[in-house]
């Protein structure tokens, strides 16, 4: 055959072959002979996470313990084998849907037992499969028969009918043919993975190959987890047990399980336990499920439209015969008009062809099935055939089969609910989680145990530190200290007060006692040093606009405002009546920050007591550029390497869509510290970027020669303004939301794009770098033995649980009241300044202390809520553009290339430098 009649193959122009290559012969890349300078600057060394320097010693030390179970290992000394695994129908097909993989490797380890030397086998359900030592042979090709294989999760490949119809006769004569399958496997060996590697990460030395090997042990976790049933999410296991479910409203409930991992720490190989939380479909008729989902009295009241996107590729079973098959879409007609053409049993017509006739659907069940169909006449069918071969069921025929995702955006209610829900305090959690260790019961998994892994069932014993709570300033020179993480302004006025002249009272239908709200307020701001002088006007929403959308509303409301304030105002106070995602907030916060510059503050007034006025206030005074309190040590500056030298402070994070929306653009945000020495003001600058992009690709962004269009430059010219002509010679940066994989990029592409903008700015200024990741959703958690409480704000653990080699450490800032505390951890990937351990801990726990917005301490360092508070913000602010009501839930990169991003609105200068997000 020749070369260019391959199929598929471009048929243009044949060209002969390349030369063969002499097998001892390793072919260079023709460009490596022309190392020019220019190439010779590209391949700078990349950086890498630095050691850790050494542990801290500051604070009060507390036993704690920890949901690390500590493993041994007793084979290191043997392999993994790495496999890939390819697996085709009969015809020569690769399998393409999902799960039935692990069903055919399981037929395949059983049928073929003594081909593969006994061995046993851990699938990761795709494309991988490890053995301990080697098999038998490099490639191994297997044949396996699956029978029943509609009921298993890629069901409906075959249509039941054959020919469209649900026709029970009709099964039983094409049995054979759809329910079993033959597959062909095909394994072949790819790498080969030393276990020492484990131990050689233990020591710090971490490699390709130690991430592998402990990829392999949670291969062996998940294949658990399978086995029993599970519905596996990355490492999470969720159990089919009602017991873990909690109703969550419109359709979904909140299903409770287990993360579990392996891990490499300063105390050895631990594996980690903790609960876990995934979002799944109410099991159970289709009906009920479409009633909650979207509200509806009864199934007159079903958006079908709305359903079938809902529904498909959901899985159920259908009674009386319990197969299961995955939903395709529904009829177009309801159930008693839609019709299928059904063959007859005996009749043949004079050509020997099979007659058929056409019956519809509910005709077909009723008459010929003598099923009794209460409802379904007049819904439409769930079809679960192939476009051009629909097969349908009457609506009430089916369920939804349990353990299901739910990948949606929750609503807030959901969301509020699923939080409320899901909250254990730390002695419940730790039942909880021994009882699962338990009931996992990992020394029974063969593979576990011929790696010689034995899993301690105790939690490991830690030592912690309790560091003191920083000294604060308030108003009139008052110090004090925080008790227990929080503190009030009762009798305390702030630090530095604003004054509030010129400001209105903006209402959007809120019902509520506006001339006292206003009294109040004034009273309340008297109190904590505020000057507030009544309001000018009060402008209520005409009813008319009541019902027009958001922009309008918010147009007509400035409408009304520009012809009776004599000038722009220095403040609005805007009432609005939802609580929560009302859709007026984000064209309304657009129009005043970025056309008009004007500082406003929004409310929902429903208890309005005095606490819920001074923490308004705290943010109004902080918004108009006002301070609330500051730490001692920033006023007298005496902050360890921060006070000696100017020194800007960034918090970067990057917000993304919702998981079903992946057309909406992902906002970056940056703010940094103003005002040095000081260490708790603050500013933003924010950028939309391509979704689920998490890299901040606007740090550095060249326009000209000349010009730098970039987050960074605007920030550092901020800075020198605001801090009395200073560059700063240390730049410190947060950085939240990345995980361990991409920490690299950070020090690599980031920090190289910050220090560009640096040098655009000048050529001869090289400040110094502090770059620190923190980490929210990890599944570390720490207990205090024989206590019911949380740990004590204030708790750094940098000992034991933490990284072999790295230079990080976990810390809970704040007083854990609900739930289990979550520590953060933090790592950190380069100090050229030089911090020592307790130091630079000492630093992050103050930057816990001046969050303008509470009189807590906070669990995060504030520059990092700070930026994800700017990014969501202003992600508000895209909601109501064109792009988002029209936009496919689905659409990302088409084949036309990327979609282009749309652009935020600039900030009115007014308020760009505010702290607008507080």
């Amino acid at each position: 055959m020749g070369s260019f009649e391959r199929e598929g193959a471009e048929t243009t122009e044949a060209l002969p072959p390349p030369p063969a290559i002499p097998p001892n012969v390793i072919p260079l890349r023709a460009e490596t002979e022309l190392i020019t300078e220019t190439v010779k600057k590209v391949a700078k060394p990349k950086r890498v996470p630095m050691a850790r320097p050494g542990n801290g010693s500051k604070g009060q030390k507390i036993q704690l313990l920890t949901n690390h179970f500590k493993v041994g290992i007793t084979n290191a000394g043997s392999y993994f084998y790495h496999y890939s695994v390819s697996l085709f129908y009969e015809d020569g097909r690769p399998v393409d849907g999902k799960g039935v993989g692990r069903k055919v490797i399981d037929r395949v380890h059983d049928t073929y037992d003594t081909e593969l030397d006994g061995k046993d086998l851990a699938y990761d359900g795709e494309k991988s499969l490890f053995t301990l030592g080697p098999l038998p042979q490099n490639k191994l090709e297997f044949t396996v028969v699956l029978e029943d294989i509609t009921s298993n999760r890629t069901a409906g490949n075959g249509s039941p009918g054959g020919n469209g119809s649900p026709n029970e006769s009709d099964r039983k004569r094409f049995r054979r043919s759809y329910q079993s399958k033959t597959f062909k496997v095909e394994i072949s060996f790819a790498a080969k993975i030393p276990m020492q590697a484990i131990s050689n990460a233990l020591r710090g030395q971490e490699s390709e190959n130690s991430q592998e090997a402990l990829r392999v042990l949670d291969i062996i976790l998940r294949q658990h987890a399978a086995k029993k049933g599970c519905l596996l999410v990355r490492q999470s296991f969720f159990n089919n047990d009602p017991r873990n479910f909690t109703d969550l409203g419109g359709g979904v409930l909140g299903c409770r399980g287990f993360h579990s991992s392996f891990r490499a720490t300063q105390g050895g190989l631990s594996l980690n336990i903790d609960v876990s939380t995934t979002m799944i479909i109410q099991p159970g008729p289709v009906v009920d499920f479409l009633i909650a989902n979207q509200n509806a009295r009864d199934p007159s009241g079903i958006d079908w439209a709305k359903a079938k996107r809902t529904l498909k590729n959901l899985r159920i079973k259908t009674s009386p015969s319990n197969t299961e098959y995955k939903i395709t879409g529904l009829s177009e007609n309801s159930c008693k008009n839609q019709t299928f053409s059904l063959k007859q049993k005996n009749g043949r017509d004079g050509d020997g062809e099979v007659q058929t006739i056409e019956v519809t659907v509910y005709e077909y069940f009723v008459n010929y099935r003598h099923i009794e169909l209460r409802y379904s006449a007049d819904l439409p069918c769930i079809n679960v055939g192939k476009p051009k071969r629909p097969t349908y069921f009457p609506l009430e025929l089916c369920s939804l089969v349990s353990l299901q995702r739910y990948t949606k955006a929750l609503s807030t209610y959901q969301r509020s609910s699923l939080v409320e829900k899901s909250r254990q305090k730390p002695q419940e959690r730790m039942r909880v989680l021994t009882d699962a260790l338990k009931s996992n019961d990992y020394d029974a998994d063969p593979m576990l145990r011929s790696c010689g892994i034995s899993i301690n069932t105790q939690f490991t014993q830690i030592e912690g530190r309790v560091l003191s709570a920083p000294k604060l300033k308030v108003g009139k020179g008052e110090d004090f200290f925080p008790r227990n993480g929080r503190w009030n302004f009762n009798n305390k006025k702030l630090v530095e007060p604003t004054r509030i002249e010129r400001w209105a009272v903006v209402n959007f239908s809120a019902r509520c006692d506006i001339r006292n709200l206003c009294r109040d307020l004034i009273k309340c701001g008297e109190m904590k040093g505020i000057l507030i002088d009544p309001p000018f006007d009060v402008f209520e929403e005409n009813p008319q606009s009541r019902r027009a959308p958001p922009l309008v509303r918010v147009e007509n409301m400035f409408e009304q405002i520009k012809s009776k304030l004599p000038g722009a105002p220095q403040f609005l106070l805007c009432l609005l009546p939802e609580r929560k995602n009302s859709d007026i907030y984000g064209p309304w916060k657009r129009k005043n920050l970025a056309e008009f510059g004007i500082v406003t503050q929004c409310i929902a007034p429903t208890r309005v007591n005095d606490q819920y006025l001074t923490n308004v206030l705290l943010k109004i005074n902080a918004k108009l550029g006002g301070m609330n309190s500051f730490l001692a040590v920033e006023q007298s500056p005496s902050i360890p390497l921060v006070s000696k030298m100017p020194t800007i402070i960034l918090g970067m994070d990057v917000s993304h869509g919702s998981p079903g929306q992946s057309d909406v653009p992902s906002i970056a945000a940056v703010v940094s510290s103003r005002q040095w020495p000081l260490i708790s003001r603050y500013r933003a600058s924010v950028r939309t970027q391509s979704p689920k992009v998490e890299m901040i690709d606007s740090l550095f962004k060249p326009v000209s020669d000349t010009e730098d269009g970039g987050i960074v430059r605007e920030l550092l010219l901020d800075f020198y303004v605001s801090s009395g002509k200073r560059k700063p010679d240390q730049i410190i940066i947060f950085r939240d939301g990345v995980s361990e994989s991409q920490f690299n990029q950070v020090l690599n592409i980031e920090l190289d794009q910050i220090i560009e903008a640096c040098k655009f700015l000048d050529e001869k200024w090289s400040p110094r770098f502090l770059v620190i990741v923190a980490q929210k959703n990890h599944h570390t958690k720490f207990f205090q033995s024989g206590s019911p409480d949380n740990v004590p704000p204030g708790t750094v653990i940098d000992s034991k649980v933490s990284h072999p080699r790295n230079n990080d450490f976990y810390m809970c800032a704040h007083a854990g009241m609900i739930g289990t505390t979550r520590p953060t951890h933090y790592h950190v990937l380069l100090d050229e300044i030089g911090f020592s351990a307790d130091d630079l801990q000492e630093l992050v726990h103050s930057l816990s202390y001046v969050y303008q917005r509470s009189t807590t301490a906070i669990s995060v360092v504030a520059p990092i809520c700070y930026a994800h508070l700017a990014a969501s913000q202003i992600s508000q602010f895209m909601k109501f553009d064109d792009m988002s009501e029209t936009s496919s839930s689905h659409g990302g990169l088409t084949s036309a290339g990327a979609i282009p991003v749309p652009e935020l609105p600039k900030l009115h200068e007014n308020v760009s430098s505010s702290m607008f997000f507080c």
